[in-house]
């Protein structure tokens, strides 16, 4: 192997974060700032907003808040019609 091709390797790198939290990790940098971590971000932390500006979040509700009872109903209801339809023919 050649020497001086890999990177120095630093099993006890610092990791510090925007909100105050450390912790180590192995990497060949010494020294890591992130801004966001397992502490602070919104998916983690259970925050996160969605941004809805044309009203999809809030349809998609919608559409998935209606009880499969009443998807039922109506197919059996257009099958009645189309059955009596069929018959007065």
């Amino acid at each position: 192997m050649k020497k001086e091709t890999h990177p120095t390797y630093f099993p006890d790198a610092t990791v510090t974060c925007a909100c105050g939290n450390t912790f180590t990790v192995g990497s060949t940098v010494k020294d890591i700032q992130i801004e966001l971590c397992a502490n602070c971000h919104p998916f983690y932390t259970g925050k996160q907003k969605l941004v809805d500006t044309a009203r999809r979040v809030e349809k998609f509700k919608e559409r998935t808040s209606k009880t499969s009872t009443e998807k039922v109903t109506a197919k059996k209801a257009k099958a009645v019609r189309r059955k009596t339809a069929k018959e007065s023919k």
